[in-house]
């Protein structure tokens, strides 16, 4: 009995050993999917419900969760910004440049938009900025849209703040963005759309052009407006 009790007494004392679930517990996500900053239907009728909520649910995710994963099993990538990633993009593994690329352009996209009613107009300084590289605001949703229309397979268009601080419209394969070390003409995004097909296909099958015309309806141009001043404040 007394031999009984002493053990008794020993495993009181000794800490509890972490479970086996407890031990094999995955470490918390490093980049996370971040919600829409409005419903998927508020962007109706240039984007349909279904669509925003297909391509946010399943398509951002699904970058997230391809990142997190690769990110994890290179002890190299541990504890670097999505920016640090999209910044050397060029250097590292395709999965990590594509995955960290597409997390990137859709958290940049869903803010670049907006229900129609406020959808607002660009500031006098950005208005002024737009004739000055392109004549109108007009001609330069003409050469956007020639950009996107242009832009053969999947990718994005966009409208940049180059290194002399001027306006310019470029565009990108798959998920690759002007930040990148690889890309073709770099600068600071301030709009960008989206012309891979899941982006549009539901509503306007293969009318690009049409979904590139309608998609002005949302522009967020008050967000554009404040990116394209901190952009040229940061020169």
């Amino acid at each position: 009995m007394k031999r009984i009790a002493l053990l008794l007494a020993m495993a009181a004392v000794v800490p509890a050993m972490p479970s086996a679930l407890a031990q094999s517990a995955p470490a918390p996500a490093t980049f996370t999917l971040p919600p829409l900053p409005y419903a998927a239907s508020s962007l109706e009728p240039a984007i349909d419900a279904q669509t925003m909520t297909i391509h946010h649910d399943k398509h951002h995710q699904a970058y997230v969760d391809a990142l997190n994963k690769a990110v994890s099993a290179d002890p190299a990538l541990t504890g670097q910004s999505l920016e640090q990633l999209v910044a050397k993009a060029g250097t590292l593994p395709a999965v990590v440049r594509n995955n960290a690329g597409g997390h990137w352009n859709h958290s940049f996209f869903w803010k670049s938009m907006a229900p129609p009613a406020q959808s607002g107009a660009p500031s006098p300084a950005l208005a002024a900025a737009i004739d000055a590289s392109f004549g109108s605001l007009d001609k330069f949703k003409a050469a956007f849209k020639a950009a996107g229309t242009g832009r053969f397979g999947s990718g994005w268009v966009w409208l940049i703040v180059g290194a002399d601080g001027k306006l310019a419209i470029t565009s990108t394969p798959n998920q690759d963005n002007p930040l990148m070390d690889a890309a073709e003409t770099k600068g600071k995004p301030i709009l960008g759309n989206d012309v891979w097909e899941h982006a549009y296909y539901l509503k306007y099958q293969n009318r690009r052009a049409d979904y590139l015309d309608g998609w002005w309806q949302v522009v967020n141009w008050p967000e554009v407006s404040r990116r394209y001043a901190d952009a040229t404040a940061r020169r």
